[in-house]
């Protein structure tokens, strides 16, 4: 029988937030067997928590957000993702701002804290999410995630953005990959011609080059270029020749592949718990993603 798990002492994270800029204090620590993932945002109340669950999702745009009353945190696929990946069950994150941090675009800063000091059973049984019916949301983009039932968790995407650069990808997670190796440190992504656009948009204000595979897909100029690197107040950046800014080396040749996998499985955990189910998705993105992950949970109220 699997138990419960939670983490052994609390640990801190600070920086600024991708999309809003704004730097916030985030806490992640233990909590008690039953509790899941819950969210406290510090600067609200001691009453302003949200439960990682989908019922909670508020908005989709280019990150998921969840809400409760007055109290909303954006941005929270990443540490759900780490933490399923890592197989916590428990835990209370405490923040101080609307955004979580960012940090490298992937999980690896909250892998590297959390992973090397363990986790601490409990006495209780984990709760797996069993499906006993086929779960599939299929949207007007060709973008599809299916749920199927089986023994135990499989996750299996495709990511096709019709990019000569990127070409079609594909990534998976199973009992025989080490998430905290293998997709964990996956960075996020954006298209050199969707910056300028995000920016004047009101998003990724906390961008910058140390925290986002940057995929050159049309031809730029040097002054592009070089408006690019005033932008993000950095050194002369280049185009490499495989299509990528300069800025960072990829960790794998899918990595792109590997960080929507990531973000999928951090959407799917507002599931409410770990899934025993084949799951396979192309295409797919947080409002998928999380119309998913409603779906499960609104088949598993209906059959309580």
């Amino acid at each position: 029988m699997q138990l419960q798990q939670t983490l052994r002492k609390s640990y801190l994270f600070e920086g600024k937030g991708l999309h809003t800029g704004r730097v916030a204090r985030m806490t992640v620590s233990p909590a008690p067997a039953d509790t899941g993932i819950v969210f406290k945002r510090t600067d609200i109340g001691e009453d302003a928590l949200v439960e990682a669950l989908a019922e909670n999702v508020s908005n989709t745009a280019r990150s998921t957000t969840i809400s409760k009353g007055d109290a909303s945190v954006s941005t929270i696929e990443h540490i759900l993702s780490a933490l399923t990946g890592m197989g916590v069950d428990n835990a209370l994150i405490e923040i101080d701002n609307v955004e979580v941090p960012i940090l490298d675009g992937s999980a690896k800063p909250y892998i590297e804290a959390i992973w090397k000091d363990g986790f601490q059973e409990q006495d209780a049984p984990r709760k797996y999410i069993e499906l006993k019916e086929t779960v599939e949301v299929v949207n007007e983009k060709g973008s599809v995630v299916r749920l199927e039932p089986a023994d135990d968790f499989s996750y299996d995407i495709k990511i096709d953005f019709n990019s000569k650069v990127l070409g079609v990808q594909h990534a998976q997670w199973d009992s025989s990959v080490v998430y905290p190796e293998e997709i964990g440190v996956c960075r996020t992504f954006v298209f050199f011609h969707e910056i300028e656009f995000l920016f004047n948009n009101g998003l990724v204000k906390g961008g910058d080059v140390d925290n986002a595979i940057v995929i050159v897909e049309h031809p730029v100029t040097k002054e592009q270029v070089n408006n690019m690197s005033r932008l993000f107040n950095v050194p002369s950046l280049e185009v490499r020749e495989d299509g990528y800014l300069s800025n960072l080396q990829l960790r794998f040749t899918n990595e792109c592949a590997r960080h929507k996998l990531l973000d999928l499985i951090g959407d799917l955990r507002l599931c409410g718990g770990f899934l025993k189910a084949k799951i396979t998705a192309e295409k797919a993105g947080h409002g998928i993603n999380t119309t998913a992950a409603k779906q499960v949970r609104a088949v598993m109220s209906s059959r309580a």
